[in-house]
């Protein structure tokens, strides 16, 4: 196995399963399936916004690759780093789709957080290389969440009222009189409200991580359009 530059962390195989950064006592396991790679590349940042990162590990295939899923331990390694990764490979573009590039940072489909304050929807895009503009993956900690005995309510759907809404749309006029307007924590301030009205669930709009700079174009007032409505996921596991 390679050895880190970084003194806090030391470089081990890791194991396929399960797949993203998942960290323990130790360190953290990281896993990625890319089945056609011939290389992956793992970039670990001190934080959100770093132009560079902190560590880079080559995954050896020979040790840190099982069938199509590349992985590696990271010991030292904690909640809150940040982290992306680089593939190479197949670029087909008339065959299969494969469309491997190794100067483009990518994110963990599997990551837990996202973070993509830096960036830049046009330089992922073109041929150079976006490092500095990427967005990164979070390592969290979903074990140390406290789910304070909660349980299903297993109320029958003939009692059910649903009242689906737009997480960040919802609470944020000011009329809201909430908080937090336009985030998870305005909603649960508004449960006394829905319950007043008979809703008994909240369905919610899409609230994985997405691209907001997705839309393209200017409002009537000038200022730039932005994808508000979350249907252009860039992950699955990650709340926006």
């Amino acid at each position: 196995m390679a050895k880190s530059t970084d003194a806090r962390f030391r470089i081990e195989a890791g194991r396929p399963h399960p797949l993203g950064a998942v960290p323990d006592a130790g360190g953290v396991n990281f896993s990625v399936y890319a089945g056609d790679a011939s290389t992956v590349t793992l970039l670990l940042f001190d934080a959100w916004d770093s132009p560079a990162p902190i560590e880079v590990i080559e995954l050896d295939p020979k040790v840190s690759r099982t069938f199509g899923f590349w992985h590696v331990y990271v010991g030292g390694a904690a909640p809150g780093l940040h982290y992306a990764y680089r593939a190479d490979g197949p670029r087909d573009l008339s065959g299969s789709g494969d469309r491997y590039n190794p100067e483009k940072v990518l994110i963990d489909p599997y990551a837990r957080g996202v973070t993509h304050t830096l960036w830049d929807r046009a330089r992922a895009c073109d041929g150079s290389d976006n490092l500095d503009c990427s967005m990164r993956g979070t390592v969290v900690a979903m074990a140390d969440y406290d789910w304070e005995g909660d349980q299903p309510l297993n109320r029958p759907m003939s009692e059910t009222i649903i009242y689906e809404m737009h997480a960040g749309g919802f609470t944020r006029s000011p009329s809201s009189g909430v908080k937090g307007p336009g985030t998870f924590s305005g909603i649960v301030e508004k449960i006394p409200y829905l319950r007043e009205l008979g809703v008994t669930a909240v369905e919610l709009l899409p609230v994985f991580a997405f691209d907001e700079s997705g839309v393209g174009g200017v409002s009537p007032d000038g200022t730039p359009l932005r994808d508000y409505w979350g249907y252009n996921t860039v992950g699955f596991f990650s709340p926006h």
